[in-house]
């Protein structure tokens, strides 16, 4: 028994990304045959996008906040208070900023999308449009996945703006830093377009991870109503695990640039 769980849990992975790469595949094919439903992109905007907002904003507000707490100790003992900006920055741009939006779009974006995939899946819908001759992949994957690219990506460069003036208010308020002091460090030669780069790579590696997996298990979920819940759950977690998967292999790749 234990034997059969130990070799089932490699060929369930090599299963699921295979079915993220099928899924991923099936969308842009027909993104590229004009089959892309704009209407139905524009509500998955709105309703996985826009409404994400405030989750992100308030989450990085505090998440910047929490890095001068941490480091302001350690920089006050050395004396180096000016290289706050420079601190906060390069974490914030390079690391918290797209992995924090990542994994928040994953439990509120991805988990939503999976949600309502199931449900279509495990009550016959998806295979009712097919029998209505309405192709799942324009109609349901790429604009969900498009979506919710479009939103990791978005979102990082919200999450970073907002993370960065968190650190700059909590900076003056516990360090007595001048947010000018704190913008002469994080601009002062260290970091450059480079780090926003990094960044942004990353956001966008990590949209793409969470469009596809989401959309894979809800489109493969069985089972009724358990099988909803059960795709939800396994789509949060393997999420959250690919996306520190691939921060390290994007960190690795471009260490010459760090």
């Amino acid at each position: 028994m234990a034997l059969s769980r130990m070799t089932g849990a490699p060929t369930q992975l090599v299963a699921s990304i295979g079915g993220q790469g099928i899924i991923l595949l099936r969308a842009i094919r027909a993104t590229l045959r004009g089959e892309l439903d704009f209407e139905e992109l524009g509500k998955a905007l709105v309703r996985l996008g826009l409404h994400s907002i405030p989750v992100i904003f308030f989450t990085a507000l505090f998440v910047g906040g929490i890095m001068v707490v941490q480091s302001a100790p350690l920089l006050g003992r050395v004396g180096a208070e000016s290289l706050l900006g420079w601190g906060a920055g390069f974490g914030i741009l390079r690391e918290v900023g797209p992995v924090l939006t990542g994994l928040m779009i994953s439990g509120r974006v991805g988990s939503n999308n999976t949600a309502e995939l199931a449900t279509l899946q495990v009550t016959d819908q998806i295979d009712g449009l097919r029998a209505l001759a309405i192709d799942p992949a324009g109609y349901l994957l790429a604009p969900r996945i498009i979506a919710i690219t479009f939103t990791t990506l978005v979102g990082t460069l919200l999450s970073m703006g907002v993370a960065l003036m968190g650190a700059a208010i909590t900076g003056q308020i516990l360090m007595g830093v001048h947010p000018m002091t704190f913008w002469n460090g994080l601009t002062g030669g260290l970091l450059g377009a480079g780090d926003v780069v990094h960044g942004l790579v990353k956001a966008l590696v990590f949209g793409l991870a969470i469009a596809t997996c989401s959309t894979s298990f809800g489109m493969h979920a069985s089972g009724g109503p358990p099988g909803v819940g059960k795709a939800v759950n396994n789509s949060v977690v393997v999420t959250a695990i690919l996306i520190f998967v691939l921060d390290a292999l994007v960190s690795f790749a471009s260490r010459g640039s760090a």
